[in-house]
């Protein structure tokens, strides 16, 4: 990026901060300020990586890698994450940084649900399949869609186990007044809430299955959940699959 470029980013910052500041700022346009203002400080973290990377790929090949681990780390991967703590910080909607062929297994959970469907979710899985090697496998977790939704319609219980799963520590645990908003949770999360990155895209096993099949994975199978690699927490109510290239 060049240096004009970096400041127009930095002074864009600015003025958003301004504007967010002014309690003149009606609750629509501030809303899509925030956002704004975090994928600028996205595009910040991945462009201090980038100038080490221009051309997208690092030189090592990795036989393990975990996308989006967040503070969830797994003994012997390697994690690609767009906020810290992580080995490398990149913005996987711009691509894998790894070389063709490069590793043999990828590791992800609760992350696909947060980029955008089509363009990066599908983007995102090409780039896993160009940098596998014959017979690498990626294994994927997100919030199961159908188990939500096989539980509508019907009624909502204060002590639903959905909630205390889930929601009962959030901010929007008296905003869950009927069935349909926990269903409206597992698409869109907490969209409005500068804690938590919401949810783009809802999954179950059939759109799995259907994404990785479209590029061009040889098998995609249900994964046995092993808490020695899946947070534990993220067993009740997710939904994982394995493809293999």
């Amino acid at each position: 990026m060049s240096t004009s470029g970096a400041s127009s980013i930095d002074l864009l910052g600015e003025q958003i901060a301004s504007v967010l500041t002014d309690p003149a700022t009606s609750h629509g346009l501030a809303r899509t300020l925030r956002a704004a203002a975090k994928e600028i400080e996205l595009h910040r973290c991945h462009h201090v990586s980038r100038r080490a990377w221009p051309n997208g790929r690092i030189d090592d090949k990795l036989a393990k890698v975990q996308i989006g681990g967040g503070a969830h780390r797994i003994d012997g991967f390697f994690n690609i994450d767009l906020v810290p703590p992580a080995d490398l910080l990149w913005d996987v909607r711009e691509g894998i940084p790894l070389q063709d062929d490069s590793t043999d297994e990828i590791f992800s959970e609760h992350f696909l649900e947060h980029i955008d469907y089509p363009r990066s979710a599908k983007s995102y899985v090409r780039e896993a399949h160009r940098v596998l090697a014959s017979g690498g496998r990626i294994i994927t977790g997100v919030p199961d869609a159908a188990f939500a939704l096989n539980q509508y319609p019907g009624s909502l219980d204060a002590s639903d186990e959905m909630i205390e799963r889930w929601y009962a520590k959030r901010d929007c645990r008296g905003d869950i007044n009927t069935r349909l908003d926990l269903v409206n949770l597992v698409f869109r999360d907490q969209d409005d809430d500068p804690t938590y990155t919401p949810h783009l895209w809802a999954y179950d096993h059939e759109k799995l299955v259907q994404l990785f099949t479209e590029a061009n994975f040889t098998t995609v199978e249900p994964w046995t959940f092993d808490s020695a690699m899946a947070n534990p927490k993220r067993r009740w109510g997710s939904t994982y699959v394995i493809a293999t290239k």
